[in-house]
């Protein structure tokens, strides 16, 4: 009863947002220096005009009251899913996000070779399986440690945070860094030797841009995303990461991800 009082009241909010902007419109054109110029003899087309206009809003609103209950109806079970099973819910949204991170990566890379190499399945399908396997699990603890040790603040810009963000890219990212090149490294068939010498040859460069881009996203999601939503945030920004990555270290055909 409790969820459906939750997404009735979400439901409500968002249909009430989209009528009010749809009457401010109309009232808008209603009285706008077009209409009120309007005599008599142009009653009869105006009023045509009216209706066509008045079946074309009621056409959209319709349409736009469609998509944002089913944008509502999403999240808010989504939002019920973290709540009853977070952390099969976290690595599913993972597999998903690393997954379609890769496809894109891929695409981009065969835009920019001008090639038409055929997609490569597996590799989308390790990164898929590193996201549902370990980033997510990884990051669900990490966070619950973290947030046990030191538990969040009232304050978002306090030194707890600052602290908190020192430890995550400054102790976790480099340790699991190396822990993701070896298992993505490990997954695609290398030996350990293999993936010891893609570190040496990648590994500081990989950390440098890491921490250009994740330092300030680790700031914001402590300090302002809801503890049980920064493995989502996390993800979302890994998109781009992964993307960058295939860019920026597959030039030679190697993976390496980040953290």
């Amino acid at each position: 009863m409790q969820h459906k009082s939750v997404r009735s009241k979400m439901k409500t909010h968002f249909k009430n947002l989209l009528v009010a902007a749809v009457a401010t419109v109309c009232s808008v054109n209603a009285f706008s220096p077009t209409s009120l110029a309007t005599g008599v003899r142009g009653a009869n087309s105006l009023s045509s005009h009216s209706e066509v206009d008045t079946r074309g809003s009621a056409s959209a609103l319709h349409l736009d009251a469609g998509v944002t209950d089913s944008l509502v109806n999403a999240w808010t079970s989504y939002n019920i899913a973290l709540e009853e099973d977070p952390l099969l819910t976290k690595s599913i949204t993972a597999g998903v996000i690393l997954g379609a991170a890769d496809f894109a990566g891929q695409a981009l890379e065969r835009s920019n070779s001008g090639e038409d190499n055929p997609v490569d399945y597996a590799r989308a399908a390790r990164f898929a399986f590193f996201g549902f396997i370990l980033q997510a699990p990884w990051n669900h603890f990490y966070y619950l440690f973290l947030d046990g040790a030191l538990p969040p603040t009232e304050d978002p810009l306090s030194a707890t945070t600052g602290i908190k963000v020192v430890i995550d890219q400054f102790v976790q990212a480099p340790i699991f860094t190396v822990i993701i090149f070896f298992f993505l490294g490990l997954l695609e068939g290398k030996s350990a030797s293999d993936v010891k010498e893609q570190l040496d040859r990648d590994y500081k460069d990989t950390m440098f841009a890491n921490w250009k881009l994740w330092v300030p996203a680790t700031a914001v999601n402590i300090a302002f995303c809801p503890p049980i939503l920064r493995v989502l945030f996390l993800n979302c920004v890994f998109f781009f990461w992964s993307i960058f990555l295939s860019l920026k270290l597959n030039s030679d055909g190697e993976e390496a991800p980040k953290e």
